[in-house]
């Protein structure tokens, strides 16, 4: 904080700890509750903290704990993530379908948040800001179009062109691995990137418009038109009517947005709308 940070963000996930230890996240909520109160202590103008939903052992109930102790400590940004279970995890090789709670628990924690006056940004965000958080909207950043640089083993960056990380695995071995090697190199190698992909024209086309539409503000026609000079409906015509006709998008004047029911389905969207390159390479690539 005394160097300029000004928010801070703190993957809680559960405040029951049955659930983070069946999750293979153990740990021990006095330290989780110390953690807050040193945050709090310290006077980052946003805070941010996240939870889960889909655990082991979560209901309905448990859940509703958890999102009360959460806005206990009235933190300016709540993010609600979904349970993703990945192939060679411990929780991809156990034979439970862990979607049966998740849609009726994820309009649960939407309902509880918007009650106490947080405001919807994205499927996930929900926004509460504090008379002394920044004004965003005057730092005129847009995911869109502007870049974003991770720093660490597991951090993903992207530049206009540019989306790159370091190397990605999900099973224990592989990540151990990645680790180990990151740990391992020099200056020299750390300054050079080799994991990524470069976007086209039309992958650019299709990031824009795809970060825009899953967030509340929506994908502004004319900012589109303005960046890339034509209309998005030459990429996306089809595509956007078939939206339309399940009404989980609309058209407010020159934007298009997801409606409450497009919001919840924006996990299925958003791979929706992705070129077949992309798809061709998403699925040959291996997991380790």
């Amino acid at each position: 904080r005394e160097r300029g940070v000004d928010r801070l963000s703190m993957g809680v996930q559960s405040f029951v700890e049955q659930e983070t230890k069946a999750a293979r996240r153990p740990q021990q909520l006095e330290i989780v509750h110390e953690a807050l109160r040193l945050i709090q202590a310290a006077g980052f103008p946003t805070r941010n903290l996240d939870l889960i939903y889909g655990l082991p052992h979560q209901t309905p109930e448990s859940w509703a704990e958890s999102i009360e102790a959460c806005l206990a400590y009235e933190p300016e940004e709540i993010f609600l993530y979904p349970l993703y279970v990945r192939p060679l995890t411990g929780l991809g090789n156990s034979p439970k379908q862990w979607d049966d709670l998740r849609r009726a628990l994820y309009r649960q924690g939407r309902d509880m948040l918007l009650a106490r006056g947080y405001r919807q940004s994205s499927m996930r965000l929900f926004v509460k800001p504090s008379p002394d958080a920044p004004a965003h909207e005057a730092l005129e950043y847009h995911c869109q179009r502007d870049g974003m640089i991770g720093l660490g083993v597991g951090a993903r960056s992207y530049t206009e062109r540019l989306h790159y990380s370091a190397e990605y695995a999900v099973g224990r071995r592989g990540v151990v691995s990645i680790i180990e090697d990151f740990v391992a190199r020099d200056d020299e190698a750390l300054g050079h990137v080799n994991y990524g992909v470069q976007l086209s024209d039309e992958e650019r086309r299709r990031r824009h418009a795809i970060l825009s539409l899953l967030s509340s503000e929506g994908l502004d026609a004319a900012f589109y038109m303005d960046r890339f000079d034509e209309p998005v409906e030459v990429l996306f015509g089809g595509e956007f009517e078939a939206l339309e006709a399940e009404e989980l998008v609309w058209r407010d004047g020159q934007t298009w947005r997801l409606t409450a029911r497009g919001l919840e389905w924006s996990d299925v969207i958003g791979p929706w709308l992705y070129s077949e390159p992309v798809r061709t390479r998403m699925d040959a690539f291996e997991l380790r």
